[in-house]
């Protein structure tokens, strides 16, 4: 009895202990031209006990036992559709840290005592979270297979021990298509399944109808000074919707009339045939249960109840209105507010537009709280003509005046782009100095055919100010015929470079992948053959077969039309003759 009442005085504790081990908050953050950012995040970490004994709380048990069959250490896994506008919207959510290229991209750190041994447990590791995820990371062989020298490092806290056997493997698929299939297997790995909380917000229908998704999943070790060793999972959605098409009701969008339109009329072509869209925060008004499809379903019990769910990023000045229940806590900086509730009903959040403002004394002229500028703006696309050979130009500025930017710039490109390295230039321009473009060090691995691809690793330095014109040649490979896709006419996706700036601090880029062109031979030549070969052989046998099997006679022998006629007679007799005696 006694150890029983001393263990009900406990259970508070230990669920008190318990919620500090998941949280999850929702950002939202308005951006130009009627868009708006809607940043979820999810984080719950387990002890190392706990995760070696299989004692899962938050951990989702799914995902844990795949990294410990693969020996995987730290794993980062990205899921993205769309382009980023950094010149409208400005820097990336957690300054790119979050971001994947276009398709589906992996990267892990493994521990293993050789190359061998960590492309097998690579290939355990591709092939179960293509069947968690429901995703193509199956087809990650060797050709998209890299291991980054420079561009990565880890984020986690690992034992100097165990850093010598780390192996780092890196592989994207910038072709994988991402649905509601993978979104699906993302939201069950949450503590609240999608059911409660912040989580209960992700439609499918709503994510992937927006200009702009990531979903991100992160698994490193983290090692606090004042604590033990635990392993942290968090879980990242990013998605920037366009309120006018995410309000709209109709099945099918039909243009707003023009008396509805906010034209900007201080630009010098503006005229009442043109019109340009306005970027003000006086266009923005919206609701959550509008913009996301439905209110948020309450509270996720298991959160840590001193972490705010939702916060906003619009000036004081401008109301936000919410359901009951529901507190806000304005920032001291003026320009966010956190809403807090613990109520089990549903909490729905409103931004007002401007006649609203000016109604309650607010201010209509305010704009929207501008972003940062990224520290370096990114661009690529090919260069030349033909089917022979083409080369790749990317465009990096430096927008800064008075700060130098260190980056490294790195391409993992398939083995049939031929990269002449001889022909790597760096041009720089807009520097008042007439400095040349800095190239620090150089990694390049070449391709193999059929068996790897290239890389190609630079850390560069950009002046402010300044824009740098990196460029190279390469040459296209003629495929086997059966190395083709079904939609080989479409083009060869080339997976997104990955810029990541050293100094002045850490930001990530990816650029938009690209569609190349191959010499495509001509696939209706192996139909004609095949049509042409059919005939000839159906002719010949056809033939054949006739002379073998038609027997030959002469014309006086066969018989006559009468003969012909009364065995007809003789027949018909014997069969009406054996129906009567039946």
């Amino acid at each position: 009895m006694r150890h029983l009442l001393a263990l009900i005085f406990l259970l508070p504790l230990v669920s008190l202990a318990s919620a500090a081990d998941y949280y999850e908050q929702l950002n939202l953050r308005p951006l130009p031209l009627s868009a708006l950012l809607a940043s979820f995040n999810f984080r719950s970490n387990t002890s190392f006990y706990d995760f070696e004994s299989q004692n899962f709380r938050y951990f989702p048990r799914s995902l844990a036992q795949i990294l410990q069959h693969a020996g995987t250490r730290e794993l980062h896994l990205r899921f993205s559709l769309g382009r980023w506008d950094a010149q409208s919207w400005g820097t990336r959510p957690w300054e790119g840290q979050r971001e994947g290229g276009t398709g589906v991209e992996l990267w892990a750190w493994l521990e293993s005592e050789s190359d061998e041994e960590a492309d097998e447990k690579w290939l355990i590791l591709t092939n179960a979270l293509s069947g968690l995820f429901c995703a193509s990371l199956n087809f990650v062989d060797s050709t998209r297979t890299t291991s980054p020298i420079m561009s990565f490092q880890p984020e986690g806290d690992h034992p100097a021990s165990s850093i010598p056997n780390l192996r780092l493997l890196h592989g994207v698929l910038p072709k994988e298509v991402v649905c509601t299939e993978n979104l699906t297997p993302f939201v069950k790995l949450l503590p609240c399944k999608g059911k409660v909380g912040v989580s209960s917000l992700l439609d499918g229908h709503k994510l992937f109808d927006s200009s702009y998704q990531s979903m991100a999943i992160d698994v490193k070790p983290i090692c606090p000074r004042d604590g033990d060793c635990v392993l942290e999972i968090e879980q990242t959605i990013d998605m920037v919707l366009d309120m006018e098409r995410s309000k709209r009701t109709q099945d099918i969008p039909r243009p707003p009339p023009s008396r509805d339109l906010q034209c900007d009329t201080s630009k010098p072509y503006s005229s009442p045939n043109t019109c340009y869209p306005l970027g003000h925060a006086v266009s923005q008004e919206w609701s959550l249960s509008q913009v996301l499809g439905k209110p948020i379903k309450g509270a996720c019990p298991l959160t840590d109840p001193e972490i705010p769910p939702v916060c906003i990023q619009v000036p004081h000045s401008r109301s936000v209105y919410t359901s009951a229940g529901v507190q806000q806590i304005k920032n001291p900086d003026g320009t966010s507010r956190c809403l807090t509730f613990d109520t089990e009903g549903d909490v729905d959040i409103i931004l007002p537009g401007p006649d609203a403002d000016d109604k309650h004394g607010g201010n209509s002229t305010d704009e929207l709280i501008q972003s940062p500028t990224p520290l370096i703006y990114a661009e690529r696309s090919f260069m030349g003509h033909g089917q022979e050979r083409g080369g790749v130009q990317a465009i990096l500025t430096n927008p800064s005046q008075d700060t130098e930017v260190e980056f490294i710039y790195m391409e993992s490109l398939p083995w049939f782009m031929r990269v002449y390295l001889h022909t790597l230039n760096a041009r720089l321009e807009g520097s008042p100095g007439s400095q040349p473009a800095m190239i620090e060090d150089i990694y390049y691995r070449p391709a193999v055919d059929r068996a790897r691809g290239t890389q190609l690793e630079l850390r560069m330095r950009i002046p402010p100010a300044s824009t740098v014109f990196l460029t190279y040649d390469f040459e296209k490979t003629i495929l086997r015929y059966t190395e083709y896709p079904p939609d080989a006419n479409r083009g060869f996706d080339v997976a997104a470079a990955v810029i990541t700036t050293v100094s002045p601090r850490v930001q990530s880029v990816r650029t938009t992948t690209l569609l190349l062109n191959l010499p495509v031979p001509d696939f209706s030549m192996p139909y004609n053959v095949i049509i042409f070969t059919s005939t000839a052989i159906a002719l010949a046998f056809g033939g054949l077969y006739n002379i073998l099997v038609r027997r030959l006679v002469a014309a006086d022998e066969a018989p006559s039309p009468l003969a012909r006629a009364k065995l007809g007679k003789l027949v018909a007799k014997f069969r009406s003759k054996k129906s009567t005696q039946q």
